[in-house]
């Protein structure tokens, strides 16, 4: 069980860019398939970004050629560099593994909100 920290989040116009960092107590992030979500108000939580151990890549389409994930070189922290930003990005972004885990509990999030 590892405590996760988000941060990052604010107050942007549509088109602009912020980096969000997710810190983890333990080196989470060196051994799983590790992922950033977010959520909506009434709306389901969603994967959009994972990264592997190896550092290889996935995004979902809504996020595809915007956003990018990786991780530092501590192994401690996953960062979500988020650019072009809609407000259909308005959301509370979190991180965890890549497959939730009751065992692994989620963070606070960050929240996101993007005016237009």
């Amino acid at each position: 069980q590892v405590q996760l920290v988000e941060s990052g989040g604010g107050l942007v116009q549509a088109g602009g860019s912020l980096r969000l960092s997710c810190k983890a107590s333990g080196s989470i992030v060196s051994f799983y398939n590790m992922g950033w979500y977010r959520q909506a108000p009434g709306k389901q939580r969603d994967l959009v970004a994972t990264v592997n151990p190896g550092g290889n890549e996935n995004y979902a389409d809504p996020v595809k050629g915007r956003f990018t994930i990786s991780r530092d070189n501590d192994r401690t922290t996953l960062y979500l560099q988020m650019s072009s930003l809609k407000p259909e990005d308005t959301a509370v972004y979190y991180c965890n593994t890549a497959v939730p885990s009751p065992r692994q509990p989620w963070g606070q999030g960050t929240r996101v909100t993007v005016s237009s």
